[in-house]
């Protein structure tokens, strides 16, 4: 499904270090411009020197925005935010995305694909493509779920199938 591979895309962790190898007296700075109770956005300045920091010239900045869906959006949304902001300056690997930001697209797709399903086969056979194709932890879990709450609502005798709405309520819950 993924038309890309995520080995190609360097983490933030691996270009922190790299920034930190060769900035010695640099300094990064993260805030926080929310403002909506849903949705975190974070600034990252980038300073080379102490200098640099108390003028107030960042080299570069970078921007992020995460859906407050769960306890650790905040925290996405600050490790995307300075990934761009070393992005923005010279440590992007081989590629401008981060590794971070590029499993969200790969969930993304993922899961707009079990929007489309309606019978707990196509589902069970989804889940068997992303996991034969790596997908991420948390996607096989999703899809995990979705398969199991469509089996629940089966054996009920509810409405079943999987639409975008189950799937955007299952989003905002986290």
């Amino acid at each position: 499904m993924a038309r890309f591979n995520l080995e190609d895309y360097a983490t933030v962790e691996e270009r922190l270090k790299l920034f930190w190898s060769t900035c010695d007296d640099a300094r990064i700075v993260t805030v926080n411009h929310t403002n909506d109770p849903k949705l975190w956005v974070i600034e990252t300045r980038i300073y080379l020197t102490a200098g640099d920091q108390s003028a107030d010239l960042p080299k570069t900045t970078g921007w992020a925005s995460e859906a407050a869906t769960d306890p650790f959006a905040l925290e996405r949304c600050e490790t995307s935010s300075i990934g761009r902001a070393l992005a923005n300056y010279i440590f992007s690997g081989n590629k401008r995305a981060s590794r971070e930001e590029m499993t969200k697209v790969v969930a993304q797709d993922w899961l707009e694909k079990a929007a489309t399903l309606e019978t707990i086969e196509q589902l069970r056979e989804l889940y068997t493509q992303a996991r034969a194709s790596n997908a991420p932890k948390e996607v096989l879990e999703r899809l995990k779920g979705y398969a199991d709450r469509f089996a629940e609502s089966q054996a009920k005798g509810t409405s079943g199938g999987v639409s975008s709405g189950s799937i955007q309520g299952k989003k905002n819950r986290g």
